[in-house]
């Protein structure tokens, strides 16, 4: 392997040529050699050959499964080394990908495609993160704009951030982003989410927005952006997470140009993911294992997605 952090959609095809190669992929990396049952947990496997390769019983419960099974793959039928490239696009595809543009790539329909992505968007859920040190926190608003809406589609909510959703985000410098939409930027709303990400007594930098005074159990600093000031003494500054903000909404407006507030959290987990597990600092092989192994710490079936 050359010191390039990233490999090329030609060296990943002659990595995984085929659904064989990309199946033995996906069983190393779930069971690292040492098969259990996703039903029981017990390991006395039988294989089976032929035309059911890839297929075992467990002897215990009596139960068959495979590599899919109780993961975001299951029951789906498109090939596994189509999954494998659509994992391999989450990861380096820095704005993402369109379910149409996926669909014309790996040769499926595009509700295929979707169904595709908002599985894979499910698995990179950041989970219960806890962020230290010196965090970041910024919230921004998602949505159209009223005066380029259709009328029928106005919300007639004013002007500035009426009828959008807010997305709160949390950047610990040189670690992790946690980004997720809220129900509002009150006090009430912004501080719980704070006690629930960032460790006790960090030091935490935000704006002059109200909604971030009174946080007892951390340690708060602010810029003035009202007054023109973007980096505050001793380099107290939100310029991190805004970036995350400036990722994401050239995804949101530029590729995916239009996320309903029931899937923007899955949206906003990919961006994230982006930037956590999947930063382009880290060598792309590895960033797929990351992607691989939670792959199988999850599920969500069709009617989940469009309940």
């Amino acid at each position: 392997m050359n010191d390039n952090v990233t490999i090329s959609t030609f060296q990943l095809f002659k990595m995984f040529p085929d659904a064989t190669s990309a199946r033995l992929y996906f069983e190393e990396r779930r069971w690292k050699g040492h098969l259990t049952c996703p039903h029981c947990g017990k390991d006395h496997i039988t294989k089976r050959g032929g035309k059911r390769e890839g297929y075992y019983r467990c002897r215990d419960c009596g139960e068959e499964f495979t590599v899919r099974t109780g993961t975001i793959l299951e029951r789906s039928h498109v090939p596994l080394h189509k999954w494998l490239y659509a994992m391999y696009i989450v990861v380096t595809a820095r704005k993402g990908m369109s379910s149409l543009q996926l669909s014309k790539e790996i040769g499926v329909t595009q509700k295929t495609a979707w169904f595709m992505l908002g599985r894979l968007r499910e698995a990179c859920a950041s989970g219960g993160a806890m962020l230290k040190g010196i965090v970041e926190i910024d919230e921004t608003f998602v949505g159209g704009k009223e005066g380029n809406k259709h009328a029928k589609k106005k919300l007639h909510f004013g002007g500035g951030t009426g009828g959008k959703v807010p997305v709160m985000g949390m950047r610990e410098r040189g670690g992790r982003v946690v980004a997720k939409p809220i129900e509002s930027v009150s006090n009430e709303t912004l501080r719980g989410e704070i006690d629930r990400h960032v460790k006790e007594g960090a030091m935490v930098y935000t704006d002059e927005h109200k909604g971030y005074n009174n946080l007892p159990n951390h340690i708060r600093k602010h810029v003035k952006h009202s007054a023109g000031e973007y980096v505050g003494a001793n380099n107290v500054h939100t310029n991190g997470i805004e970036s995350v903000w400036a990722v994401l909404k050239r995804g949101l407006y530029g590729v995916w140009h239009k996320a309903s507030y029931k899937h923007l959290h899955r949206y906003v987990n990919e961006a994230t993911f982006r930037l956590n597990a999947g930063n382009v600092k880290i060598h792309t092989v590895d960033r797929l294992a990351s992607f691989s192994s939670r792959a199988f710490t999850t599920r969500i079936t069709y009617r989940d997605l469009t309940a």
